[in-house]
């Protein structure tokens, strides 16, 4: 069993890695989804730790329809990550109509190698979730981030066993979305996935004593400058023994 976590630091990786994970998603901006994170970050993570590190390649929050300098951006963004040292990256990339964009998506494949390729959650906002495997089987993507198309995984384990079912280990189907200790066990057993993605992050208090409650960096999605979130060992920890999975 593979477990990725999702973490938006070089704290947050090390955690990942103290904890158990395999493998990291890297990203920026989680309030957003994940965007794709610094150079700096990418560096110091892939330097830091010695599990995999799979950098999200997203330019923006938002949908997943992207113009021409957009796509540049994200080759660009591929280079770096991988002259970084990142494992593999992660992209989506669709089309007007919600279906999968297999030219853009195919450049970038090859700008990518020879590293590993994940089609993200995208996925989920695809017209037809059985023509995008079948067009991101055709790519040669190693690996699918999905919760089946709803807004968790637990949720969504019947459309992703089904998809587990058809991808037939042309791909890897990687369960993703509100996974934590008290549904993950119940993921696993109804969608027979040999992967899990989640995060696992905890408030934790500024260290700021002076401190101004009248001003906000950007829109307030909560209120409170002086609260942000980590990464935590013990919540990993927690999930990846709920998970049950036997050796």
């Amino acid at each position: 069993m593979i477990f990725e976590v999702c973490v938006d630091s070089v704290e947050g990786a090390l955690a990942a890695q103290a904890a158990g994970a395999q493998r990291i998603e890297l990203c920026d901006n989680l309030v957003e989804g994940g965007t794709t994170p610094s150079l700096g970050m990418i560096q110091l993570a892939c330097q830091s730790v010695s599990i995999d590190v799979n950098v999200i390649i997203r330019p923006r929050g938002g949908d997943f329809c992207y113009s021409k300098l957009e796509v540049e951006v994200m080759h660009r963004d591929i280079l770096a990550a991988r002259d970084a040292g990142a494992s593999g990256v992660v992209i989506g990339l669709l089309n007007p109509d919600g279906s999968v964009d297999a030219e853009k998506t195919r450049a970038l494949v090859e700008t990518a190698r020879p590293m590993s390729v994940t089609f993200h959650r995208a996925f989920d906002l695809c017209r037809n979730p059985h023509e995008a495997l079948e067009a991101i089987c055709g790519l040669g993507i190693e690996r699918i981030l999905t919760s089946g198309q709803m807004p968790t995984a637990l949720q969504g384990a019947a459309s992703i066993a089904s998809l587990v079912q058809k991808a037939a280990g042309r791909t890897i189907i990687l369960a993703g979305g509100g996974i934590n200790a008290g549904n993950i066990a119940a993921i696993l057993a109804q969608t027979r996935v040999k992967e899990a993605h989640f995060a696992a992050r905890k408030k934790v208090d500024s260290p700021m004593i002076f401190r101004n409650r009248h001003v906000f960096m950007g829109k307030a999605y909560e209120p409170d400058e002086y609260i942000r979130k980590e990464t935590n060992v013990e919540s990993i920890e927690k999930i990846i023994r709920a998970a049950d999975v036997p050796g």
